[in-house]
């Protein structure tokens, strides 16, 4: 049993057992910057890219939908990088979050992505390695957030090396285009410390979904690979293992790209990007667990699941003898892909109780969320996550808490009764009423299960997992018009007392609001993409 148990162990415990370091206040003052910083770097800005209005949410969260054939170029990959890491917009409005009295003064201004991130710090970092079948000279690019530009890092063609990196039985296409993804710790280790390792790997599946949607409603496919060489990778792009992870590759399918024989198969001499990032913060700290959890998840890291491996670990079955509640057709998603992702914003404090939501709206967010739970790719196709829902404020449903079962589309009931007195005193902030939301979903994955099945690195798909299904949760809540927020600030333990998980292994591991906003809200939105 390797160390991931017990930090899994710490994370469920954490609402009544502080996790070390208890006592540790961020300098707000000394904190990193939200991207890295490679002064001197080349540069070129990448093409506008016009998005298809017909390229719609629900054919980028189609589960039933053929993998895409279609192939990549540079202005699709600009246009999903700019859709779901680049910035959008300026945003500043009346709400509830803590950060409200700050948004106003330009240097800490709040800009919108379309993908979800933890405390809205995005630390993942977007490299592009490109090798000769690209428009640009082959080598190792960065993905400057800010600029919406690649900056190059090292010239010459290393793809090669990434494909070595992946190994044999690797998903994705025959290519020479590959987005490596890395966390630098620090963007977020300096707010939340030795929980952040479990708040970053939830932002790479945020991510990584984003990606998926986005390609898949323009006939593109994408599919990650979490497990390959990961020190070989660390190596090649210059990072410090300590200081942070490569978290996953996705191989493009590239326009115009050939298979060589001979000199292109085998893996090119052992080079490293030089440039280094310059950190802003002039203290940085490490922390234990999470130093562990690096250690942990990245050894063993070449040894890619065999096909059926996580069957153990599926997600729990709904009890077929609980009572079931009908639901009607899930509302369509006829929204294009970028404006629901450009729509989408966390909600903090402004439901309204009064409307409430509808069985439709309900029935498309719950979907999405089951649809956004098979991250493809090297994780396999076995259904991790399971979904619960506390009805309050929904049009025709009585409150109380309920398993949903994706095979019926319906709910099974797990509890009677209105939940919101339990669920806002087991709720840690206070820039949400819980009780005003008309649904609070809560999906849950048997952790313990898959790092018993394919190892500590396993951590890293389970809150993958976790971070796509919310993210597909905030894109369909934003095109069937519902306001979203997603929150880890609340106490594990009493959820698995309340939908009784004792004996399942299921560890609830975020929450996810759902409902109707007050009406006219005191909104400033300023439009840069």
């Amino acid at each position: 049993m390797g160390y991931a148990h017990e930090y899994a162990a710490a994370i469920m415990h954490r609402g009544r057992v502080p996790m070390d370091p208890a006592d540790y206040v961020p300098n707000w003052q000394d904190g990193p910057r939200k991207a890295k910083f490679y002064p001197g770097a080349d540069s070129f800005p990448l093409p506008e890219a016009p998005y298809p209005s017909d390229a719609t949410l629900d054919r980028g969260l189609c589960p039933e939908g053929a993998p895409g054939d279609g192939e990549f170029d540079l202005t699709t990959l600009s246009g999903m990088l700019r859709d779901s890491y680049g910035l959008t917009g300026r945003r500043l409005g009346v709400q509830a979050n803590t950060d409200l009295s700050a948004l106003p003064f330009y240097p800490l201004a709040n800009w919108s992505r379309g993908s979800a991130s933890g405390g809205g710090l995005y630390p993942v970092g977007v490299h592009w390695v490109s090798g000769p079948s690209g428009p640009v000279p082959p080598g190792v690019h960065y993905y400057s957030t800010r600029h919406h530009a690649m900056q190059r890092l090292l010239t010459g063609d290393v793809s090669g090396q990434v494909r070595a990196a992946l190994g044999e039985g690797a998903p994705g296409p025959a290519t020479d285009q590959y987005l490596v993804l890395s966390i630098k710790y620090w963007q977020n280790s300096f707010k939340y410390n030795s929980f952040s390792f479990h708040a970053v790997s939830m932002d790479l599946g945020a991510c990584v979904q984003t990606w998926r949607m986005w390609a898949a409603a323009r006939g593109l496919a994408v599919e990650p690979a979490l497990w390959f060489d990961e020190e070989r990778l660390a190596a090649l792009l210059g990072a410090d293992p300590r200081e942070e992870g490569i978290f996953a590759v996705v191989p493009l399918k590239w326009a115009g790209y050939k298979q060589r024989s001979g000199g292109e198969l085998a893996a090119s001499a052992p080079v490293s990007v030089r440039r280094k990032d310059v950190e802003r913060s002039r203290a940085v700290l490490t922390f234990d667990a999470l130093l562990r959890m690096q250690e942990a998840t990245s050894a063993g890291a070449t040894d890619r699941p065999a096909p059926g491996a996580l069957a153990p670990a599926a997600a729990h079955p709904v009890d077929p003898a609980a009572p079931e509640v009908e639901l009607p057709p899930a509302r369509p998603l006829e929204t294009d892909v970028r404006t629901a992702l450009r729509d989408r914003r966390s909600s903090f404090g402004r439901f309204e109780g009064r409307q409430p939501v509808t069985r439709p709206q309900l029935a498309a967010c719950l979907g999405a969320a089951v649809a956004g739970s098979r991250l493809g790719g090297d994780t396999g196709e076995v259904p991790l996550a399971k979904l619960y829902a506390f009805v309050s404020h929904v049009e025709g449903l009585e409150p109380g808490s309920y398993a949903y079962d994706p095979e019926r589309r319906s709910l099974r009931r797990v509890k009677e009764g209105r939940p919101g007195e339990f669920l806002q005193k087991n709720y840690f902030l206070a820039n949400y009423n819980l009780e005003q939301a008309g649904a609070v979903l809560v999906p849950t994955v048997r952790t313990t299960a898959v790092l018993d099945a394919v190892g500590d690195r396993g951590y890293r798909l389970v809150n993958a997992t976790i971070g796509a299904v919310a993210q597909s949760v905030y894109t369909a809540a934003s095109a069937v018009d519902l306001g979203c927020g997603v929150a880890l600030g609340f106490d594990n333990i009493s959820y698995i007392e309340e939908l009784g998980l004792e004996g399942t292994g299921e560890a609830p591991l975020l929450i996810m609001m759902i409902g109707n906003e007050r009406p006219a809200p005191a909104d400033f939105r300023y439009e840069i993409a």
